[in-house]
């Protein structure tokens, strides 16, 4: 089993339609995960250096690699310039970091992890106040930086050059100052979330979109409970509606969660560190959802944003920050 459905980018490069999410997993955790993904036929691994996580990714990697179990080419590698690091003159050491890390020369993917900057801390994370309020760094400028990423792409050292968690107005800006257009947005995207219009506007400006956190994530009460947030978070799992479906199909609810996704024309990395259930996730190429169920699932939007930036107080003074809910204070 494999993935064998790609999305041709707006460069000519072909994605997976489905990778594996790597966020909240420990090294010894995602050495096993790596391993049974690549087993089990996934080749898009996305991954950033906030998750902490790459060297760990790359000593798997380099095994395979090494070993010959598989082609450089035939992997799909996505990282990300952190957050802390949004600026023109830290883009090549960034990625060149993550490549030494991953072990590889180039990668296929490189993403602004997010549209806003806070300062880096002490531990490698975010600094805060006595408070607990984060620092942001306010001198965010979008079109630099993204000239900097533009050099990857001419130095090797990345394929395609991205974006991710980027609004509508973000990356029309981003659009009207670039040389080479952003290949895709990764943002939050499951049936509760579907932020339609920004989809519609990347889909019609031919920029493809990365749906993380496709299955909700059980993991994020931990974190909500860190920052002294606690929230009722949905199970996509239990809605009738997709039980119904699943049923239907002799598929599991995540099964009918993910074809949904690729079946609206969008990229899926759902996150998992479990053998059985990576295997499950990727067994979704031998059933389509009929338009009927697809507009069914289409109907269930709430605008539930499960991944909430805005738990983190202070980070909604940056100018560029646009996650602003009821629990923004």
């Amino acid at each position: 089993m494999a993935c064998t459905k790609f999305l041709t980018l707006n460069n000519g490069v072909k994605m997976p339609v489905l990778g594996i999410g790597t966020w909240q997993s420990s090294d010894a955790e995602i050495e096993i995960a790596i391993e049974a993904a690549l087993e089990a036929g996934y080749r898009h691994i996305d991954t950033a250096p906030v998750y902490r996580n790459e060297a760990a990714i790359g000593r798997v990697l380099k095994r395979w690699l090494d070993a010959g179990k598989v082609k450089r080419e035939d992997l799909f590698i996505v990282t990300k310039l952190a957050s802390y690091a949004n600026h023109p003159h830290e883009v090549e050491g960034e990625i060149k970091k993550s490549l030494a890390d991953l072990h590889l020369d180039y990668v296929d993917l490189y993403l602004i992890h997010t549209p806003f900057s806070f300062v880096k801390g002490e531990d490698g994370g975010v600094k805060r106040d006595k408070d607990g309020i984060v620092e942001v760094d306010v001198t965010t400028n979008h079109a630099a930086t993204w000239v900097a990423m533009e050099k990857l792409v001419e130095a090797g050292l990345t394929k395609s050059i991205g974006i991710s968690n980027f609004s509508k107005e973000q990356v029309a800006r981003l659009l009207k100052n670039c040389k080479i257009p952003p290949a895709t947005n990764q943002i939050e995207h499951h049936v509760y979330l579907q932020q339609r219009d920004l989809v519609d506007f990347c889909k019609a400006e031919n920029v493809a979109i990365t749906a993380y956190s496709p299955l909700g994530s059980r993991g994020i009460a931990k974190i909500n409970s860190l920052v002294g947030v606690h929230r009722d978070l949905p199970d996509l799992f239990d809605i009738p509606e997709v039980k119904d479906i699943a049923k239907a199909h002799g598929k599991t609810p995540a099964q009918v969660l993910l074809r949904w996704i690729i079946d609206t024309g969008l990229i899926a990395i759902p996150k998992s560190a479990e053998p059985k259930r990576l295997k499950e996730n990727l067994d979704i190429f031998d059933f389509e959802l009929s338009t009927e169920e697809i507009d069914k699932l289409l109907a269930l939007d709430k605008n539930i944003r499960i991944c909430d930036f805005s738990i983190f107080q202070g980070l909604e003074k940056h100018p560029e920050f646009t996650f602003k809910n009821q629990y923004t204070k």
